[in-house]
């Protein structure tokens, strides 16, 4: 599958404008990750039911602690639930995590400082983290890869997208939801899933997950 150049363009002006803050201009104080321990053992997964089907995520907490405590805080207090995918673009990525069905900002805990220098590449199936210019605030919001889109990774110095886990199932629906057509809805100009993409439900897997070739 080849990147739509062009769009995938828009998506990252996007980024630079600030058009993924949520709430304004991001806090100068930083989320704590005091609860990585605990977390961390009862949430290695997290599976997120859409009204499209399941998706389950592996947390990378050894590469990504902060951001994947920050993941998890969210999906333990409920906060995705009712979250609509308002960013998809084909060839790029699914985005989520942000606004309710009626496009409405959630308000989020303090931004958190970016680990995009762990390692990790936004390799296809990737789940990482959606922000603006300020590489240190990234709050709620997560994007899945549907391709390589190395470029977004941090590199000589220069901030990336902070990647803090994988998707182990549900692909497949990443992959339909992808498909659906889109427009212009709600604040949004353009990239809108003309129907309702949203999640049902985000809930912490305690089980690990199975060991893969």
């Amino acid at each position: 599958m080849q990147i739509d150049k062009k769009r995938c363009s828009l998506f990252l002006f996007g980024i630079l404008l600030g058009a993924l803050t949520i709430g304004g201009q991001p806090s100068l104080a930083f989320a704590s990750s005091s609860e990585e321990g605990p977390v961390k053992s009862i949430c290695p997964r997290v599976k997120i039911e859409t009204n499209k089907g399941v998706i389950v995520i592996q947390l990378n907490w050894d590469k990504a602690p902060i951001t994947s405590g920050n993941f998890a805080r969210y999906v333990k207090e409920g906060f995705y639930d009712g979250t609509v995918f308002h960013r998809v673009i084909p060839g790029f990525v699914v985005q989520g995590g942000g606004y309710t069905r009626e496009f409405k900002k959630k308000p989020t805990h303090e931004p958190i400082r970016n680990e995009s220098n762990n390692g990790l590449s936004n390799v296809r199936g990737t789940i990482a983290m959606a922000r603006t210019r300020d590489p240190h605030s990234a709050t709620s919001q997560f994007y899945i890869n549907l391709v390589d889109n190395t470029r977004l990774d941090y590199r000589d110095g220069q901030w990336g997208y902070t990647v803090f886990g994988r998707v182990v199932e549900g692909m497949e629906v990443v992959d339909a939801i992808a498909r659906i057509q889109t427009g212009s809805r709600g604040p949004f100009p353009r990239d809108v899933p003309l129907e309702d993409v949203f999640i049902v439900n985000a809930r912490c897997l305690s089980a690990p997950a199975e060991k893969r070739d």
